[in-house]
């Protein structure tokens, strides 16, 4: 059965990192393009990562350009999420996922608050 589980939230300071990590069961995620997603009371579910299967190519939101970077793990089938330099308006629950899939996990909460 396919399962997704992210991990690796919690609470920092501005300006501070975290690394978020997506555990996969139930298919190889070097088989298919991952991406990771946030959203925050109110607000639709955003796109703030993906990469593709062949060549691993990433594409990031504008709003994290240069500060998160995605990556792959095909020996663990893990999907990360690496966040620097964060910024309260990255609170936010984060999900990864497989573009177009209609189910979504619990998440994991990201907090960047003093």
């Amino acid at each position: 059965q396919v399962q997704l589980v992210e991990s690796g939230g919690g609470l920092v300071q501005p300006g501070g990192s975290l690394r978020l990590s997506c555990t996969v069961s139930g298919f190889t995620v070097s088989s298919t393009a991952m991406s990771w997603y946030r959203q925050t009371p109110g607000n639709e579910r955003e796109l703030v990562a993906s990469i593709l299967a062949i060549g691993g190519r990433t594409n990031y939101a504008d709003f994290v350009q240069g500060r998160f970077t995605i990556s792959r793990d095909n020996a663990k089938n893990t999907v990360f999420l690496q966040m620097n330099s964060l910024k309260p308006e990255d609170t936010a629950v984060y999900y990864c996922n497989v573009p177009f899939r209609r189910s979504w996990g619990q998440g994991t909460q990201v907090t960047v608050s003093l």
